[in-house]
């Protein structure tokens, strides 16, 4: 969320932002709620300081009678303005949680993701001899899944990997936690278990309603508990209410969790493969650091999924998304994109976002600067790799005419030294 403060000062900015966003406009609400809850409070501490004169006066009096009677009006008027306060600050509350991020002035200004803008490319999408294959074709005939038993199983949008095609999936796993970990990462095994209050802390929705989540996530029928769509969600909780030392900024989480998301918004896409499921695994990169790191911190979780493309050996690009693609609570954000030879384009395998203090401000995550002074943390996240996702563009691109698959050379030796998996043995 953003300082009151800050809005107060800034209604233009905040005005702003809410336009590029596409988010309704609270400000002018925002700023006289907040007035009228600040004199509200002026009028109670006035009132409580005049009520406590007059008890002490009555303790001295010979005529007590007209004391008390004032004492218990001037009573009367308190609870009556707490009254008022309560719901002044509860509406506050809610409006200062529906208003967005100001995003960055280097971010590309545009109504959705058709405004994003490529800054990047690296690699040459592979010219193949023959026709190749998608996911799914490669994944039935080499039995790397069982797409119809599970179904019935498990219902739709769930999948279950076999064989060769489960074993490099954890070997990506595997390399992309060992390479982050080697990069400075503490290792974090999250649970998917969560309160839902954990998710709203993470600003990924909007009010203080947490009913608004139940189209996109898993709750967890007779509990107080849902299930977490990324690790992100917990990493930021970490620190809650903590103070933190400047000195031991920035602060490197390397979180991994299988993620649970319902993909109600995505009702009839992607619905053959493995591009949009239900459950999925992923390894998410988290930093907690100081608003003047932040820049460098982005580019340096940027730059590590940049390496993790090139280690797979995938053709990618990197864009700057949009104001209106980038979402409530992101100050800037990147999507790194591979090739998918199947449907000749890009698509998506993690977004890189500045977060500013906005998650911070929400779990009152702080640190205490050289001059003794308290400030919020920037925080920020990256994917580190998603599977199975990640796995599309790993097997359409690495695929061979008979089927088979060649495996990246820094993956090999978590496959035992193979060299390629399927196809004709």
């Amino acid at each position: 969320m953003l300082d009151i403060k800050f809005i107060r000062e800034n209604p233009d900015v905040v005005k702003n932002a809410c336009k590029l966003k596409h988010f309704d406009d609270h400000t002018d609400e925002i700023l006289a709620l907040d007035a009228r809850v600040r004199e509200l409070k002026t009028i109670t501490q006035n009132m409580t300081a005049e009520k406590n004169k007059i008890s002490r006066e009555i303790a001295t009096a010979i005529d007590k009678a007209p004391l008390i009677a004032r004492s218990k009006q001037i009573g009367e008027e308190i609870a009556a303005d707490m009254a008022e306060l309560a719901e002044k600050e509860s509406l506050l509350s809610d409006l200062l949680l529906r208003t967005p991020q100001i995003p960055d002035a280097s971010a590309p200004i545009g109504d959705d993701d058709s405004a994003n803008v490529e800054i990047r490319r690296i690699g040459t999408p592979r010219t193949f001899d023959f026709t190749p294959r998608p996911q799914w074709d490669l994944l039935d005939m080499n039995n790397w899944w069982m797409p119809e038993k599970i179904g019935r199983i498990c219902g739709a949008r769930t999948y279950a990997l076999m064989g060769e095609a489960a074993e490099l999936q954890l070997a990506i796993e595997t390399y992309v936690i060992q390479k982050l970990i080697s990069k400075g990462f503490c290792f974090v095994e999250c649970p998917s278990i969560t309160k839902p209050e954990t998710i709203f802390a993470a600003g990924h929705f909007m009010g203080s309603d947490m009913s608004v989540m139940d189209g996109d996530v898993f709750m967890l029928s007779g509990t107080d508990r849902c299930l977490a769509g990324t690790a992100e969600i917990i990493l930021n909780s970490l620190h809650s209410g903590e103070v933190l030392n400047e000195k031991d900024l920035p602060i490197k989480y390397a979180g991994f969790s299988p993620c649970f998301r319902k993909e109600a918004g995505a009702a009839g896409r992607d619905t053959r493969g493995l591009m949009r499921i239900h459950q999925f695994n992923k390894v998410e990169q988290y930093i907690y650091c100081t608003p003047e790191q932040s820049n460098d911190m982005h580019e340096h979780l940027l730059n590590n999924l940049c390496e993790i493309m090139e280690d797979l050996e995938l053709p990618y690009r990197v864009l700057a998304n949009s104001t209106g693609d980038m979402g409530f609570n992101k100050v800037k954000m990147n999507d790194v994109e591979a090739w998918v030879p199947s449907e000749n384009t890009y698509r998506e395998l993690g977004s890189c976002s500045s977060i500013g203090q906005f998650q911070a401000r929400r779990t009152n995550t702080r640190y205490r600067d050289a001059n003794g002074n308290m400030q919020f943390c920037a925080t920020l996240n990256n994917t580190g790799i998603a599977m199975p996702r990640a796995l599309i563009p790993v097997i359409e691109n690495h695929q061979n005419a008979d089927g088979s698959v060649n495996i990246p050379k820094k993956l090999q030796p978590l496959m035992g030294g193979r060299t390629k998996i399927g196809g004709k043995h």
